[in-house]
């Protein structure tokens, strides 16, 4: 069948070209031979883009090993650090002390979502009855923000036994996730305060209007779409509580880092730093996947104006 340009287009064509058949129900589709084209275009296209990635990866690859392995210090550096050795002592020690990471992440992860939360809460709150309460939330994100992680972690887990208070723990997983809880709180609780500053108040206005309190409004309206607004960096930032677990180490516990350094200590070899390198990277990666997938999904939804 042939369409003369400037003729309205026959029944059962679409816009790019393409015939049905059946009716008007769409029954019996048979797409054109131009959208045909255009599809073999594009999968010879992204065949095409396939194997030149494949073979630009290939050949980046080999060049780094040859630069790896013809440097001078090679043979000593393969010995030091590359052990089939070592790595299969340090494997599953460093297996047993990742136990205590993971331990960590969940029980640091949820009491930082609560802290995090009830802080950016305090920081959004209206009035002037409630200006020391936001002082005080203003003040602790600004203090934990700016205190390096590590050195949080050394006042806390090294400071806190020396006060020989009673009745407070001396336990040096306690208290690096105490330091963990303390420091990610604040970052998280940033996070928490831009979702709620980013609903537009209209939305209080309705809920208002429709005879909700303060706190049914902010519980029923406001929390629900600052949070999921939030998810993707929210994601991000337990993807790095996830790495900063290993750090409680340096008060003694002995989590995965720590099952490697004592090894390292006996051998000296380094070998154990590597292998517990690969099993955070290995722990971390499918969270950073699946902190991308939600990313992508949520900017796919706001550019079609789909629900957060």
């Amino acid at each position: 069948m042939t369409v003369v340009k400037g003729d309205p287009a026959p029944e059962g064509a679409d816009d790019t070209g393409d015939m049905t058949r059946g009716g008007p129900g769409g029954d019996g589709y048979v797409p054109s031979e131009r959208r045909l084209a255009r599809e073999r275009h594009r999968r010879a296209r992204a065949r095409r883009a396939t194997a030149i990635a494949a073979v630009s990866t290939l050949v980046t690859a080999a060049l780094l090993y040859l630069v790896v392995v013809n440097a001078p210090g090679w043979p000593r550096t393969k010995e030091t650090f590359f052990s089939a050795h070592y790595a299969r002592e340090a494997f599953p020690k460093v297996l047993d002390g990742l136990w205590l990471n993971l331990r960590l992440l969940l029980v640091c992860g949820a009491a930082v979502l609560v802290l995090g939360m009830l802080i950016a809460i305090a920081r959004t709150l209206r009035g002037p009855v409630f200006f020391p309460l936001r002082v005080l939330a203003a003040a602790y994100t600004d203090f934990f923000r700016g205190l390096p992680l590590i050195i949080n972690l050394m006042i806390v887990v090294l400071g806190v036994p020396a006060l020989r208070l009673q009745g407070v723990t001396v336990d040096p997983v306690l208290l690096g996730g105490t330091a963990l809880t303390l420091t990610y709180s604040a970052y998280v609780a940033e996070v928490f305060r831009a979702g709620i500053e980013s609903v537009h108040p209209s939305q209080r206005a309705a809920a208002r209007s429709l005879g909700l309190t303060s706190r049914q409004t902010l519980r029923h309206v406001v929390l629900p779409q600052a949070v999921r607004r939030q998810v993707p960096p929210l994601l991000n930032d337990l993807v790095s509580l996830q790495k900063d677990t290993g750090l409680v180490s340096i008060g003694g516990a002995v989590d995965a880092v720590r099952a490697a350094d004592i090894i390292v200590g006996r051998s000296l070899n380094y070998t154990p730093y590597i292998v517990a390198g690969l099993v955070f990277v290995a722990l971390t990666i499918p969270m950073t996947r699946f902190t991308d997938w939600v990313t992508a999904r949520t900017d796919r939804q706001r550019a079609q104006g789909g629900s957060l």
